[in-house]
C-alpha cells in the first residue's frame, strides 16, 4: 500500500498499524507474565519457608566461614589452659568437665540445612538424624577431649536428646574416636527430666566439676526459661566466670536465644514466629 504524503487514501495503512500495535501490546503483557507470577508465588509463600529462608545465612556462616572454626579452636585452646591451671591445684573430688553434645562436641549443621530445602524444622527427622549417627565433630574437639582423658579427668556429655537415642549417640561419638563415650558418661534426657540441672548436680556430688561447655546458655546453671533480659542480665552479672569455667561456643542457627523471642512457646504458629523476630531487631531510622 503506497503512503500518502497528505494522510489521504492510508485507510487499510492505518488498521495494520492499529493490529501492530495490539500485538506488541499483547507480546508485552505475555513476556511480564512469568516475572509477575513470580512475584506473587513469592508473596504467597507459606509462612514456615519465610522461616527456613531466614536460616541460610546461620547455617551459610556455620558450614563455611573460617570464623566459625576460629572460635571453636579458641574455646577449646581456652579450655585446655583452663584445665590445667585447674589440676595444678589439689582437691578432695576428682576433676570432671561437663560437655553439651549438638555444636559443642557434634556437629549437626547438615540436619540443619535440611530445614531449608523442606521448610520443615525441628523435629522433622531429627531421630533419623541422629539414628544415622553420621554427625562430624565440631573443630578441636577431639584434640581436646583426648587430651582431658590422658590427664585422667572424668569427661561427662550432658544432652538434650533422648534417652532413646543412647545408642545411636554413642556409636557416633565412637565413630570419631571421642573418648569416655560410655553409658555411664553419655547422660540424655530422661522422661522425667526438665532441664539439666540434675544431671549437672548428679556428677557434681562426686566430683569437683572444673569446666563446663556448650552453645547455649542452658547449658550453665541459671538460665533455663529465662526471659531475654534475664539472659543478657546474668551474663553481666557472670562475665567473670566466661572464659574461666564458663566456655561457649557460637550456634546462630537454633538455641534458647530464639525460644527467649517466643517466650519459649514453640507452638505459636510459623507467622507469629516471623513476628517476633522481626520485633526484636532494632532499626536504624
Amino acid at each position: 500500500m503506497k503512503i500518502c504524503r497528505d494522510g489521504s487514501g492510508c485507510e487499510m495503512n492505518k488498521k495494520l498499524s492499529a493490529l501492530t500495535g495490539v500485538a506488541v501490546l499483547a507480546f508485552s503483557m505475555t513476556a511480564c507474565a512469568p516475572q509477575q507470577e513470580k512475584e506473587v508465588s513469592a508473596e504467597k509463600k507459606e509462612p514456615a519457608q519465610h522461616l527456613a529462608d531466614q536460616q541460610i545465612m546461620a547455617d551459610a556462616w556455620y558450614q563455611t566461614s573460617g570464623e566459625m572454626k576460629a572460635l571453636y579452636y579458641q574455646g577449646y585452646n581456652t579450655g585446655k589452659l583452663r584445665l590445667d591451671e585447674a589440676l595444678a591445684k589439689s582437691t578432695d573430688k576428682k576433676p570432671a568437665i561437663i560437655l553439651d553434645l549438638d555444636e559443642t562436641v557434634l556437629d549437626n549443621s547438615p540436619f540443619q540445612a535440611s530445614a531449608i530445602k523442606t521448610g520443615k524444622g525441628f523435629p522433622y527427622k531429627w531421630d533419623e538424624w541422629v539414628q544415622a549417627a553420621k554427625a562430624k565433630a565440631v573443630p578441636g574437639a577431639v584434640d581436646f577431649l583426648t587430651y582431658a582423658d590422658q590427664k585422667g579427668v572424668d569427661i561427662y556429655y550432658i544432652s538434650g536428646r533422648t534417652t532413646s537415642q543412647l545408642e545411636a549417640t554413642i556409636k557416633n561419638l565412637k565413630n570419631l574416636h571421642i573418648p569416655q563415650a560410655t553409658k555411664d558418661h553419655v547422660l540424655l534426657t530422661g522422661p522425667k527430666d526438665e532441664g539439666k540441672e540434675t544431671r549437672r548436680q548428679k556428677v557434681a556430688t562426686n566430683h569437683n566439676v572444673v569446666l563446663l561447655f556448650g552453645d547455649n546458655l542452658s547449658d550453665f546453671s541459671g538460665f533455663d526459661k529465662k526471659s531475654i533480659t534475664d539472659r543478657n542480665k546474668l551474663v553481666e552479672e557472670q562475665k567473670e566466670a566466661f572464659g574461666q569455667k564458663l566456655i561457649v561456643f557460637p550456634n546462630p542457627m537454633y538455641g534458647d536465644w530464639e525460644g527467649a523471642i517466643y517466650n519459649y512457646d514453640y507452638s505459636i504458629s510459623d507467622k507469629q514466629k516471623d513476628k517476633l523476630r522481626r520485633e526484636q531487631l532494632q532499626y536504624f531510622n
